[in-house]
């Protein structure tokens, strides 16, 4: 019975150092920032939802993006200059 006991602790401890070189060996995965998928209106940042703009960048680096949330658009502009301007407009129905 001794002898039995004594060869299930050595093949256990060979089963244990044998998973352990194979984990050691496995590559650490990279984290993966994910992509909001194209379709969605709006992007994902740090678990909260930030809305997604139609952005139009100029050969100059000025550029004009529009935001719509419900009944309302909100303009964002920023000229060659660094001037920024932001507008908001409701339309009520």
């Amino acid at each position: 019975m001794r002898k039995t006991a004594t060869m299930a602790l050595l093949i256990g401890a060979i089963a244990l150092g044998a998973m352990a070189t194979y984990a050691a060996a496995q590559p650490a995965q990279p984290q993966q920032v994910q992509q909001t998928p194209k379709g969605w209106s709006y992007n994902l940042e740090n678990g909260q939802r930030v809305p997604k703009g139609n952005r139009v960048t100029n050969s100059d680096g000025s550029w004009r993006e529009e935001v719509r949330q419900g009944n309302c658009v909100t303009v964002k502009e920023k000229a060659a200059s660094g001037e920024y301007k932001e507008s908001r407009q409701c339309d009520h129905h």
